[in-house]
């Protein structure tokens, strides 16, 4: 394929994107503040910038997968990395931000004559591994179809509204997961309390309303006491505090939200759990119950 690609940050989620789209045939740069987290990727096929404007100079397609709305800001509007893109060209921001960060992203490029798309992702590691990440993007329609063939090395991709839609999108999904890992850490410590078999238990709600991949992987490793990031508790945090302040702006109150964000701030502020995975939020429910050995199997 003819078509260059730029993607800046190549950590936990970059490096197996960069991956996919390498595999699928694209003509990649690739740059990291952390430059030895991009290096693998030149046996693999992409250049290695020595920076971020270096990575997009050229570039008709730019993807962001970086900390939060914060950095990429940083990367995009204050490195000089703007004025090295082409007009025509378009941002694909695949970090999770505020919705109205990503609007206001997408404003500023529009004066420049470059397009811009959010689209987070949710599926973890394993996912982007796999190539089947849920792509949630917001935009202009006939930008997001222009991306389709770069999407779909990476997921599954669904534009759900305009410009911010799709942040909006994932900040709903970071909900959903922060909660649901609450429930089944409460689940894991009740059937394990009570004598049960733990897999023998997630195999028995499999298929039923209760079963989800939450329940299936991160029970798992719930039992096993295996919480290297995939997912880490300060992105999920992050993730949490723009749910909340995207809450407050619409005049409404998500208690379960306030209350899980809570305990993963424990988790991360008392316990030193920050780096480890949202899986994690198990040990933290062990501390609140003054357990501090694993779970019975």
């Amino acid at each position: 394929m003819s078509t260059s690609i730029a993607l800046l940050g190549t950590g936990l989620m970059g490096l197996p994107m960069a991956r996919r789209l390498l595999g699928a045939g694209f003509n990649l740069s690739v740059w990291n503040r952390d430059s030895s987290k991009a290096a693998p990727l030149a046996d693999e096929g992409a250049r290695v910038a020595g920076d971020a404007n270096d990575a997009v100079r050229g570039a008709t397609r730019i993807i962001t997968m970086l900390t939060d709305g914060a950095v990429v800001e940083n990367i995009l509007f204050e490195t000089g990395v703007v004025e090295s893109l082409a007009a025509g060209a378009t941002v694909i921001d695949m970090s999770s931000i505020r919705p109205s960060q990503a609007r206001n992203h997408a404003a500023r490029l529009a004066e420049l004559g470059v397009h811009h798309l959010d689209a987070p992702v949710s599926g973890g590691t394993k996912g982007a591994q796999a190539g089947t990440l849920a792509i949630m993007a917001g935009g202009d329609q006939l930008v997001f179809d222009a991306a389709l063939d770069l999407f779909n090395a990476m997921g599954r991709p669904v534009r759900v509204g305009p410009s911010g839609a799709g942040q909006l999108a994932k900040l709903a999904n970071q909900a959903i997961v922060g909660i649901a890992i609450g429930a089944v850490a409460e689940a894991t410590l009740l059937v394990s309390e009570g004598g049960g078999d733990l897999e023998a238990f997630r195999t028995a709600l499999t298929g039923g309303f209760a079963d989800s991949t939450i329940l299936q992987l991160h029970g798992a490793r719930m039992q096993s006491g295996d919480f290297e990031p995939r997912g880490r508790v300060a992105v999920q945090i992050k993730d949490l505090d723009n749910v909340l302040i995207e809450a407050r702006e619409l005049g409404i109150r998500l208690p379960l939200v306030e209350a899980v964000r809570d305990r993963f701030a424990r988790l991360a502020d008392e316990l030193g759990g920050g780096d480890l995975d949202h899986s994690a939020l198990f040990v933290e429910l062990l501390d609140l119950n003054g357990r501090s050995q694993a779970p019975r199997i």
